[in-house]
């Protein structure tokens, strides 16, 4: 049987009046909006619309925004019921509620817990990303376990893309060396973190507290989940591998290939953007992907 796998995007998928067309057009989006702007404690649908690049940057508006966009985008507009779910880092949260796993409201408070504790540990632990373009994997991988600072492959995005997170000391020095080892591009990222590295240590210890003291059903179908890529159904499980989701990797390329392999031959990115469509267009060609926005 083909299988219809629901995908949500994570932070940087974020522009300047997303999700306003959503919220015009439909009441049940509009009410989404406005349970969100109280949960928050401020009108994150203003700055969504009307608010500047720099505006949306910040953390605690981000990934609320992005988890909200996409939400809403999955339940006003999907025609169809998931047989299976995955997100890219913090689309993880948005997925858990696509598969009822989570209720929108638990969603949400989790996701604002989850800014906050990368904020503050970000603060704690200066750190940044860098894009590793033309690369087998494993190469990427000698190279950053050969440095002494912090340095770690973070997000495996399709073939010959790879994130690596570390110290600002760290990610310099690898970036020099994989680019003698015959990388394309070594691309800084404008981000304020060493996001899925050892250095989130902190953001996992707060977010323990708000995930356990959650509520997690059993799904309606299973995720899969960024640290494991496989197949996921037990909400003990789901708790774990999302608390270990700040420090770990986010397999993307692991995930779409076994959803691929357990049936999946069509993907749907909800939410703002068409990053994971283009991802999984590289991972498997003969997928069928489309976005809903």
């Amino acid at each position: 049987m083909s299988k219809h796998a629901f995908i949500f995007p994570g932070q940087g998928a974020q522009f300047s009046g997303m999700g306003r067309q959503l919220y015009e057009s439909s009441a049940e989006a509009r009410e989404l909006f406005e349970q969100a702007n109280e949960i928050l404690g401020f009108r994150i649908s203003d700055i969504m619309f009307d608010g500047s690049e720099e505006d949306l940057r910040q953390t605690r508006v981000t990934q609320p925004a992005v988890f909200l966009h996409s939400y809403v985008a999955f339940k006003v507009l999907a025609t169809a019921e998931p047989h299976m779910v995955a997100g890219h880092s913090l689309g993880e949260f948005t997925a858990l509620v696509a598969n009822k796993c989570l209720s929108f409201q638990d969603g949400l408070y989790l996701v604002k817990a989850r800014a906050r504790a990368m904020q503050h540990a970000t603060e704690r632990e200066p750190g940044t990303m860098a894009a590793i373009l033309g690369l087998d994997d494993k190469v990427v991988e000698q190279v950053c376990d050969a440095i002494e600072e912090v340095v770690v492959a973070a997000n495996y995005n399709c073939p010959g893309q790879l994130v690596i997170s570390g110290s600002v000391k760290g990610i310099e020095e690898a970036c020099i060396k994989l680019k003698e080892a015959g990388a394309k591009r070594a691309l800084p990222l404008p981000v304020g973190g060493a996001f899925h590295s050892p250095l989130m240590i902190h953001a996992e210890e707060e977010l323990v507290a708000a995930i356990e003291g959650t509520v997690f059903a059993t799904p309606v179908c299973p995720v899969y989940q960024n640290v494991v890529a496989h197949a996921v159904h037990r909400p003990v499980e789901i708790k774990t591998n999302l608390i270990h989701q700040l420090t770990g990797p986010v397999r993307w390329t692991q995930s779409v290939q076994a959803m691929i392999a357990d049936g999946a031959s069509r993907f749907t990115e909800c939410g703002p953007g068409k990053v994971l469509q283009g991802l999984v267009g590289k991972i498997n060609k003969e997928a069928v992907v489309e976005g809903l926005s």
